[in-house]
């Protein structure tokens, strides 16, 4: 599904500040340094695809299919890697 995307800043303080919007976003923090931070976005998929998955596996699966759409939405979901980058790294 998403890859990662990777978030660039300049200061500590925007570093911070990015880190926090995110989280209320609804990311949380899979792994954090001193100048990086990976996040992923807590999804376990939408309504309509769970509607969806329900309508095509209920009958055959129980509700299983709707359990693997949601582990599987859960453990693609998109990804964010902020990082702190130096002038050096830009140029």
């Amino acid at each position: 599904m998403a890859g990662t995307r990777i978030r660039k800043v300049g200061t500590q303080k925007e570093f911070d500040s990015v880190v926090d919007d995110y989280i209320t976003q609804g990311y949380h923090i899979m792994s954090q340094g001193e100048k990086t931070t990976m996040l992923r976005k807590n999804s376990w998929g939408s309504g309509a695809g769970h509607l969806f998955t329900a309508l095509l596996t209920i009958w055959w699966t129980l509700g299983i299919g709707n359990a693997i759409y949601a582990i599987a939405s859960h453990f693609m979901a998109e990804k964010v890697l902020v990082r702190i980058s130096t002038e050096a790294e830009a140029k």
